[in-house]
């Protein structure tokens, strides 16, 4: 069928009088164009790299990935519980005494407890007001020279009058960590502590901070750069006036934001991660990552299962559903493997695991032949199957990069899991009014979960920023010592 369009009228009649090869030719084109449609509305999260809230009210996804564990719901047999537990040396203790017996009437106020029973409630105050410290600094004439000498302000202390670190940071928090967007977090402030703020105030902290854990970030990138442990990458579209790209780079302990006016080389580029790294990178199959051939790639699991489940149900062919079982087995057999302390599968596992793959990719591509030289310039268009098995075809390395060396992860949910935080930020407060504004918050957002990672309580974290002194985590501290 020519070009991508739908036939039209004088289309189908030219066939028509060509004869029945010429009408079959169109039907068959028809047909698949109306399949490439049928499948693109099909696409979702389960099936896609689409995200969740594009689903909208659809039905539950036909094929999941997830397998029930046959466990209840709930906290399971052995595990340790939380409770809210009674503290020691409580602040405010409040005594309901026993005036008269129950049973004769006769008054007990004179008389001793025996013991008591407690109960302990845990609340605010009744009313959280700002705490005003006055800073005041001598000034003394000196009477042997007249000098005028005055008292050293603490450092920091640079106002007549000035927001303090702890409920800065509390802005910072609100704003950067929980995507309050400004006019609300301005409003929780005034609710919180009748204080009332300006937006002014709560972006010049969110500045500050950036400004002050910026060193850390950088320490943060070098390290992202030359660990030998693998380094996931992500990419989404992010609005800072017009579209641009915020990109990550991220570990179990270490996570990166940065942002771009472009998604592919130039950005990886100008990063400068990507470009020095040697050892495993785990992204999807974005194209630019691979033109960096000195580093080691790994692509995500996850992403090919969700094709895999994309094209069983929208173009089901023999080799698909074994594909999802197999790559499903080899992570499993991984994943017990490591339970065992073991650090590799055995040679005849890897064997029997790639021969199959080869054969299922064999088949697939004998189901699906390339197409047909259409004359014109350029790429011929493909069907996803055959654009999935050429992949599989061209990159087992790093489509079983897992199966390989057991210091690569299965998926690269890492990274999906670090930028949908970001994300969350754009869907709640709108788009970034300026590019500092969307600078500072990758600076932000980049200590705080890397903060997190290393289990520090976040207020913590944006506190020691604002008094110069942003947390480090201790693995770049013990780099530092090296």
């Amino acid at each position: 069928m020519p070009g991508r369009h739908l036939p039209n009228s004088d289309e189908v009649r030219a066939a028509y009088r060509e004869g029945e090869e010429a009408v079959m030719l169109l039907f068959i084109g028809l047909v698949a164009k109306i399949q490439e449609l049928e499948a693109r509305l099909n696409k979702d999260s389960h099936n896609s790299s689409k995200p969740p809230t594009s689903d909208g009210l659809k039905k539950p996804p036909k094929h999941g990935l997830r397998h029930k564990s046959g466990k209840k719901s709930g906290g399971q047999m052995g595990h340790e519980g939380h409770r809210l537990e009674a503290v020691a040396n409580p602040k405010n203790i409040v005594v309901h005494p026993v005036t008269r017996c129950r049973g004769c009437q006769a008054s007990l106020e004179e008389l001793e407890a025996e013991k008591y029973e407690k109960r302990q409630v845990f609340d605010l105050p009744d009313e959280v007001r700002l705490e005003v410290t006055e800073h005041r600094a001598e000034i003394k004439d000196c009477p042997k020279c007249g000098e005028v000498n005055q008292g050293e302000f603490p450092e920091g202390v640079s106002q007549a009058t000035q927001y303090g670190p702890r409920v800065r940071a509390q802005m910072v928090y609100f704003n950067t960590y929980q995507f309050v967007p400004l006019e609300r977090t301005v409003e929780i402030i005034q609710d919180l502590y009748q204080q009332p703020i300006s937006e002014g105030v709560v972006v010049a902290a969110v500045h500050e901070v950036a400004r002050q854990v910026k060193p850390v970030n950088a320490q943060v990138k070098e390290h992202l750069t030359k660990t030998e442990e693998a380094v996931h990458f992500d990419e989404s579209g992010m609005r800072v006036g017009g579209l641009k790209w915020l990109h990550s780079a991220s570990t179990a302990l270490a996570t990166l934001f940065e942002i771009h006016a472009k998604r592919g080389q130039e950005a990886m580029d100008k990063i400068g991660i990507l470009p020095k790294r040697t050892g495993w990178c785990i992204h999807d199959y974005w194209k630019p990552y691979l033109t960096y051939q000195q580093a080691k790639h790994g692509l995500c699991g996850a992403h090919l299962l969700r094709e895999l489940t994309f094209l069983v149900e929208n173009y089901l062919q023999a080799w698909m559903e074994p594909m999802i079982k197999l790559l499903t087995e080899i992570r499993l057999a991984v994943e017990a493997a490591k339970a065992q302390g073991q650090t590799a599968l055995s040679d005849e596992q890897i064997t029997n695991f790639k021969n199959r793959y080869d054969q299922l990719v064999a088949e697939g591509l004998l189901a699906n032949p390339p197409p047909e030289p259409t004359g014109k310039r350029g790429r011929v268009k493909q069907t996803p199957p055959k654009n999935l098995l050429d992949r599989l075809r061209d990159h087992p390395d790093m489509v079983l990069a897992f199966m390989y060396d057991f210091k690569v992860p299965f998926d690269n949910n890492q990274a999906e899991r670090d930028i949908r935080m970001a994300k969350l930020k754009q869907k709640i407060s709108g788009c970034f009014r300026s590019d500092d504004g969307s600078e500072d918050f990758c600076q932000v957002r980049s200590y705080i979960s890397t903060s997190r990672k290393n289990g520090q309580p976040i207020l913590n974290a944006l506190y020691w920023a604002l008094i110069s002194t942003p947390f480090i985590p201790t693995f770049l501290a013990v780099k530092a010592a090296e």
